[in-house]
């Protein structure tokens, strides 16, 4: 083991404790089982694989974000994560098809702990149902999980041109997976967290490769692309960081270079026009113009987009209902984050391009008949523009880290985005519905106080209520000591051929 540490740099043993924090944070809690709007994904996937069709007839009770098209059910959310989702689907069926699901229905049924998380009105456990179930999970794991673990260290990666501080930098990587609505969407088979590490990691290739070779721009026009079809208002963003390509291109002197960003990003999006023209009836038909259940809604201004109002303004921002700096204040250290990044004089041109993404973002979701999201923990829409919003807080934390005042006022709102966040997102069985106007007082509370927890891998264990967390806290004790260790380690092997060299 110590050998093994010899060959790690302090930055990639980091790296890899980050990676495994985030995975192990997003993958212990389960995703929501009624959600419509991940069943809505889901139904599918299965119905691709199982019945060989998008037609989703025979599941479509299990969600209301659907499109009807004749005497036909389809989803009605952008393509791009479930078309992800087929290909691990088909790999898990073929598990799910031994017998070893009869057994794990059965083991569940058994469960005191685990029946204590269900309806008491539901059918109980089903194999079906465990069958659905363990589908979800599986591509959740892919398509969110594991997306937003790698986001965290592209985002830890991506600051060292600001900061050599490994502390400070991972700081931030935690703060923006653990202290932001990030972690509830993490773990759920929503577009959002997959369409930010796309967008993230395509602004990372062109921040930090000193060459953008063809092959460069060709992945990061597949990213874009693939960005685009996952969640339809990552075009924003897409836009600004083709423009920030431009610009680069520009100054080398290479601007028509810019042309290779197109064969695999169109690829995508003739991909998606291919199964809009053959679902909805032309290639740029989209599924919300033909949803049964929210017709008014979609139909108001541009597909729902009008223009910004105050509501929706204060309701993102401040509000108790979704508002992003009430429920993680962690978040406002942007405001003094660009305006030093820009003080600085350093690397100006990202600076723009990140205040870019946050604005294009926040008028997108101000603009939006439904800037709520239905139920959600925090604005779900600004999920793609947090990653570039992020990187902006090293500046603060760096010039502040020698101001005990500021430093405490960084924690305070540290531990109020932890309270938060943690609260909201572990609370039920479902997201905060939103009929509740106050859903940290109103839903979030009240679920802790009655030990109302989200499913998670403690539950299944056999812990009950909240004490089903502490496995997680024992684990994260584990980690915080081997990453420590290992520091330790690898400062002992660095000393020791530091001091053989001066020998020598």
């Amino acid at each position: 083991m110590t050998r093994l540490l010899h060959r790690f740099s302090k930055d990639t043993l980091t790296e890899t404790f980050l990676f495994v924090v985030l995975f192990i944070s997003y993958a212990y809690v389960f995703p929501r089982w009624a959600d419509p709007n991940q069943n809505s994904r889901l139904d599918m996937v299965v119905a691709f694989v199982d019945d060989g069709t998008f037609q989703i007839d025979p599941y479509v009770k299990n969600t209301v974000d659907y499109a009807r098209v004749g005497e036909h059910y389809y989803s009605d959310k952008a393509p791009g994560a479930a078309f992800l989702g087929i290909p691990v689907y088909w790999g898990v069926k073929f598990i799910l098809d031994l017998p070893v699901l009869s057994r794990l229905t059965e083991s569940l049924a058994n469960n005191q702990a685990f029946q204590s998380t269900l309806n008491p009105e539901g059918t109980g456990i089903l194999e079906q149902k465990v069958r659905f179930a363990i589908a979800q999970v599986v591509i959740t794991l892919v398509v969110s999980v594991l997306s937003t673990a790698v986001l965290g260290v592209l985002l830890f990666k991506s600051i060292k041109p600001f900061s050599e501080d490994i502390s400070l930098r991972l700081g931030v990587s935690l703060a923006y997976g653990l202290l932001t609505p990030v972690l509830a969407y993490a773990g759920a088979f929503y577009g959002h967290q997959l369409s930010a590490m796309l967008l993230f990691w395509a602004f990372y290739l062109a921040f930090t490769r000193k060459e953008l070779t063809k092959i460069v721009l060709l992945w990061i026009g597949f990213l874009l692309g693939y960005s685009i079809i996952t969640e339809y208002p990552s075009a924003l963003i897409a836009g600004g960081i083709v423009l920030y390509v431009l610009f680069i291109l520009g100054k080398r002197r290479r601007l028509f270079d810019v042309l290779w960003l197109a064969p695999l990003g169109a690829g995508m999006l003739i991909l998606w026009m291919i199964y809009n023209n053959a679902i909805f009836g032309g290639p740029l038909n989209l599924g919300y113009s033909n949803s049964e259940l929210w017709t008014s809604q979609h139909q108001t201004g541009f597909m729902s987009l009008s223009t910004p109002t105050w509501e929706a303004i204060w309701g993102i921002t401040f509000g108790k209902f979704r508002g992003l700096f009430f429920y993680a204040p962690i978040t406002l250290l942007f405001l003094p984050g660009f305006f030093l990044w820009w003080r600085s004089g350093k690397f100006r041109p990202e600076g723009i391009l990140a205040v870019f993404c946050v604005l294009s973002m926040f008028l997108f979701n101000s603009a939006s008949v439904m800037w709520w999201g239905g139920f959600a923990v925090g604005p779900r829409y600004l999920l793609p523009m947090l990653p570039f919003m992020a990187v902006s807080w090293i500046f603060p934390v760096l010039y502040w880290k020698r101001s005990r005042l500021l430093v405490s006022g960084i924690i305070i709102i540290s531990l109020w985005s932890c309270i938060t966040v943690w609260g909201m997102t572990l609370a039920g069985r479902a997201f905060p519905p939103d009929t509740l106007l106050n859903p940290l007082v109103e839903y979030a509370l009240p679920n802790w106080m009655s030990g109302n927890v989200a499913r998670n891998v403690g539950t299944v264990i056999g812990f009950p209520g909240v004490l089903s967390l502490l496995p997680l806290f024992v684990i994260y004790l584990g980690l915080g000591f081997g990453f420590w260790w290992a520091l330790r380690k690898i400062k002992q092997s660095q000393e020791s051929l530091s001091l053989l060299k001066d020998i020598q």
